[in-house]
């Protein structure tokens, strides 16, 4: 079974195929950094529109990756939220658009959990699976969170920053330092 995933939850437009839920056929990703650099952080609006530049070419360049067409593909997944919401709309409306007309399950995805399951990716049929229970970091844009997986769709939030996540904060000591964005590197 091979799946289309697209991500557009905030400044990157990404497209991957991932077969039978564990191996990664392709992950392509169009960065907007240097567009936003300029501004000292993601302007929303910008990146709305980067994205509906990028999303053909990304999921074209995808599928070529991994070897398909569009007639590959059993289903569509897609980043829902949390995210920007013009952004996340670019995606939804191109991942329901292919799914439609092309007659194939449409699957929302939940920004954060997708995080968590990229922990099973693999680009080789896989062994082994990671063991459960487990702890999760989860350190993407708006969001530091310290989740317990206890299973499969049953997670426990056991903490999380108040305010900036830490991606955000190294941002704005960047800025403040006159070290340009982003600020992790």
């Amino acid at each position: 079974m091979n799946i289309l995933g697209l991500e557009t939850s905030c400044d990157e437009t990404a497209a991957a195929v991932v077969r039978d839920g564990r191996v990664l056929l392709s992950n392509v990703v169009a960065s907007q950094v240097e567009m936003h650099a300029r501004y000292g952080g993601v302007v929303p609006e910008v990146a709305s529109r980067q994205h509906v530049l990028a999303i053909v070419p990304v999921i074209n360049q995808a599928l070529e990756q991994a070897g398909l067409d569009l007639d590959g593909l059993d289903g569509i997944a897609v980043t829902m939220g949390p995210g920007l919401a013009g952004a996340l709309l670019v995606g939804l409306n191109t991942a329901k658009s292919l799914a439609f007309a092309r007659g194939l399950p449409f699957l929302g995805i939940n920004h954060l959990e997708g995080h968590i399951y990229a922990t099973w990716l693999s680009n080789e049929s896989p062994e082994e699976s990671p063991g459960l229970p487990l702890l999760c970091l989860v350190a993407s844009g708006g969001h530091t969170d310290l989740i317990l997986m206890e299973d499969h769709g049953k997670y426990r939030l056991l903490g999380r920053t108040r305010d900036d996540a830490a991606g955000e904060a190294f941002d704005k000591a960047a800025r403040v330092l006159g070290l340009g964005y982003p600020g992790g590197p």
